[in-house]
């Protein structure tokens, strides 16, 4: 298996393609000043505190309040109080949390009007973004992620992610953080921990020592609301999560960029530093690797998948549907549960990817060509739970129903990733404009650039066209192409780019210099 991260980076915001094999299966956008990402730590200001919800809103500086339940205080939420009141005062300044003196855990089934007072200040963490008129999720049960370990202050527990399932490796783990825990802290430890050594371990933990520290000192004489710790940037917390040793190629179109992985690799995974490249081709870095045409097909009500079968995929306020449908495999195979299995098995390794990569979150149902014996059923079912194992997002996958109902849920802590796959109709009053008359249009252009490049002294050897793809099969057509006469005209060879990302009559020219 084969992974690739490619980042692309624009003037407002950066986008993350992970591929698999060549395939598109997560797809993640950064904006430039996004003031709420999940992970960030705020000191926030209690607001409304509602006795018949058991939670309150929160101020943490975004229009809508945020939302903290009682049942995400954390079992120390009166000790992390005590501690911020000490802290903001600046006199206190041990941040170790060796000699602070721990409350004692709160109820779990209690009332948040005991615990809150509207106008106190509180240390939240977001765990879900906001999403449509919603404010973020919050929580007050902090955690400090690293490469190996999540760091837990207030807590004494060490525990290991349920996705390493050897006991003895298990045990192992548990072992080793034990010996390393700092007192007043919990770890616990990632799926990546499995196999590394203890000095690994520890060296991850006081980076997220150190970085728990630095929070602390930047508490006092804080104004409410205010951001005191962000989580890394999206493209470090990407190899944070999945860097592995099938990582082969890391590729950005920005320079900064390139030395800022480069940094990060050199901590958490030196061996795979030489891997950043920097894309330096004409062609842009998406389309290069056949992102852009991937998104295109990946992302409509439609999807297709070999051997012509396809999923339908509707969204709606309370869930997501998905029906499998077998296209034109009806006919191709021995038998009518034959062919079911066939599809199915197709369908679910598809259903997980489109999961990932839309980040579809809530409630999803997947109508399953329905198979009648039951040893498919469970099939279906065990090769859907091997595809998403991939997820790192938590889901639950329940068997298929009597009906061929698979029922999913996935936590959503991102709005779901939505691109528009259509374009306008260039059809207007019911006359679509003649190739010709974008071939004049285009012709037209060339001309004047040609004569603005001479009048200016820098006539250019190269001069680049960038069309959609259909456009440019239709210009470079046969040996007499259109792009020859152009040649013999103008005596210079125009080079013409397709551009996926195109619509049909967009076009742009571009010079040696650009």
């Amino acid at each position: 298996m084969k992974t690739e991260l490619i980042i692309r980076s624009n003037s407002s915001d950066i986008d993350f393609a992970l591929l698999r094999d060549g395939k598109l299966i997560e797809l993640n956008n950064e904006t430039t000043g996004n003031k709420f990402s999940v992970g960030d730590i705020f000191l926030a200001k209690i607001g409304k505190v509602l006795t018949g919800l058991n939670a309150s809103f929160v101020n943490v500086g975004y229009p809508k309040d945020g939302f903290l339940h009682y049942h995400d205080l954390g079992a120390q939420v009166n000790s992390l109080n005590s501690f911020i009141k000490k802290v903001s005062t600046g006199k206190y300044k041990d941040f170790t949390l060796q000699n602070f003196p721990v409350e004692g855990d709160i109820h779990k089934d209690g009332s948040i009007n005991k615990v809150l007072k509207t106008g106190q200040n509180l240390l939240v963490q977001i765990v879900k973004e906001p999403i449509s008129t919603k404010g973020p999720r919050l929580s007050s049960e902090l955690s400090i992620a690293g490469r190996y370990l999540v760091l837990v202050p207030f807590s004494n527990r060490v525990s290991v992610s349920q996705k390493i399932e050897d006991p003895k490796e298990k045990e192992r783990l548990k072992r080793l953080a034990k010996s390393i825990r700092p007192k007043g802290f919990g770890v616990i430890l990632r799926t990546v921990a499995e196999g590394k050594k203890v000095a690994e371990l520890d060296k991850d933990l006081q980076n997220s020592l150190e970085r728990w520290k630095t929070m602390c000192k930047s508490i006092p004489n804080k104004n409410t609301p205010t951001k005191i710790l962000s989580e890394l940037n999206r493209a470090s917390s990407i190899l944070r999560d999945v860097m592995n040793e099938t990582f082969t190629n890391i590729v950005t179109n920005d320079e900064t960029l390139k030395v800022e992985i480069k940094e990060y690799l050199q901590e958490i995974y030196p061996e795979k530093e030489k891997i950043v490249k920097l894309h330096k081709s004409e062609v842009p870095i998406f389309e290069k690797y056949g992102i852009e045409r991937q998104i295109k097909t990946s992302f409509g009500k439609t999807v297709s998948m070999s051997r012509g079968a396809y999923l339908v995929i509707e969204h709606t306020e309370a869930l997501h549907v998905i029906d499998v449908n077998s296209g034109n495999r009806s006919n191709k195979a021995g038998s009518q549960e034959d062919t079911a299995l066939e599809v199915n098995l197709i369908s679910a390794t598809e259903v997980a990817r489109q999961l990932q990569l839309r980040d579809m979150g809530g409630i999803i149902v997947v109508d399953f060509i329905d198979m009648h014996k039951a040893e498919n059923r469970n099939t279906l079912f065990q090769h859907l739970k091997e595809q998403m194992s991939f997820d790192r997002t938590k889901h639950k996958i329940l068997p298929p129903s009597k009906f061929g109902l698979v029922q999913i849920t996935r936590q959503r802590v991102r709005p779901e990733l939505s691109i528009k796959t259509t374009e306008a109709n260039p059809n207007i009053d019911g006359q679509v404009e003649a190739p010709i008359v974008l071939l004049d249009k285009i012709e037209s252009d060339l001309e004047k650039f040609i004569t603005n490049s001479e009048q200016h002294k820098s006539a250019d050897k190269r001069i680049q066209l960038h069309v959609h793809p259909f456009i440019a099969a239709y210009l470079t057509k046969g040996v007499n192409s259109i792009r020859f006469k152009w040649y013999l005209k103008h005596k210079k060879w125009i080079t013409i780019i397709p551009r996926d990302a195109y619509t049909y009559l967009y076009y742009r020219f571009t010079s040696e210099k650009e």
